[in-house]
Parts: C-alpha cells; sequence; structure tokens
C-alpha cells in the first residue's frame, strides 16, 4: 500500500507565518546586518535635507536679497532695497484672481518703491493707451518718410530745402 502525502495548503495567516521574510530582505541588502547602514544613510539624508530647508528659508526671508551665483553690479545693490518680491494669487483661488486682475493683473500695473502697486489705470486702459502708442508712432513714421520724399524731390528741382 502506498501512501501519498499531501502537503496542507497555508492561507492568510498560516501563510504569512511560513514565508521568511528575512530571507528575501537579506538578498536586497535589507537584512539585519544591513541596519547601521540604513541607518546612517538616514541620518546623513535628514542632515542634508535640513541644510537645504534652511538654506531655502534664509534665502526666502534673506536680508541679502535674492541669492544669485553671479555678482550683482554696484547699483543694483544700492537700489534692491527699495523694491519687494510681488506676490502673486495662486491660480486657484478664484475671488484673489479677480481682484488681482481687478488691479489690473500683470498687465498695467506698475511697481513703485517699496512693493507699492501703483494702479491708477486697469488693463483695458492700457492696452488702449499701448495701442494708441503704436498708433502714433506709425503715423510719425509715416509723417517723416513722406516729408523725407518732399524735400528730396523738391531739392531735385533745384529748390534749396532744409
Amino acid at each position: 500500500m502506498i501512501r501519498k502525502r499531501y502537503q496542507e495548503a497555508k492561507t492568510g495567516f498560516q501563510l504569512l507565518k511560513s514565508i521568511d521574510a528575512d530571507k528575501y530582505l537579506k538578498r536586497i541588502g535589507l537584512g539585519k546586518e544591513d541596519h547601521h547602514f540604513w541607518k546612517q544613510v538616514g541620518k546623513a539624508l535628514l542632515c542634508t535635507y535640513t541644510l537645504f530647508g534652511v538654506a531655502w528659508l534664509y534665502n526666502e526671508t534673506s536680508p541679502l536679497g535674492w541669492w544669485t551665483l553671479k555678482p550683482r553690479p554696484k547699483e543694483e545693490r544700492e537700489l534692491a532695497h527699495l523694491y519687494e518680491r510681488r506676490e502673486f494669487p495662486y491660480p486657484g483661488d478664484a475671488e484673489a484672481m479677480e481682484e488681482f486682475i481687478a488691479k489690473g493683473g500683470m498687465i498695467g500695473t506698475t511697481i513703485g518703491p517699496k512693493g507699492i502697486i501703483e494702479t491708477d489705470k486697469d488693463s483695458y486702459n492700457y492696452q488702449k493707451e499701448m495701442q494708441n502708442k503704436k498708433f502714433d508712432q506709425e503715423a510719425m513714421k509715416l509723417w517723416l518718410r513722406m516729408r523725407n520724399e518732399v524735400i528730396s524731390e523738391l531739392q531735385e528741382k533745384g529748390y534749396d530745402v532744409e
């Protein structure tokens, strides 16, 4: 008589207990003997990120102004205290965006000393003013071209025009 041995199927908690996790963790470098190494790596990452965070915080609130790798010219250093960084609203904040656009948004706003926003004109008037300025420039170019043509024609005919 031949006896067959059947292996009992393990499920749930029995299956979890039967898996040797240390064997698999050791293969990928996470065994018990590697704990000291990973602890040192964690400390190094913590210190590095702390230093970057402190540098970033100092950069944001620095009395020296924005850090750059290039040296700033003397004129810029002398005038840096007059201007502050401009805060723009978060795009998802509808109320702040409406207020920002009503004040002129990026078009038509001028930033004066100490970050005071001078909104003497709204964005529509600013665009209209820019169009008028372009129109005046084109009209001046056309006028000068026509004037020069008339002067050259008169000089060809023999008139002394200055």
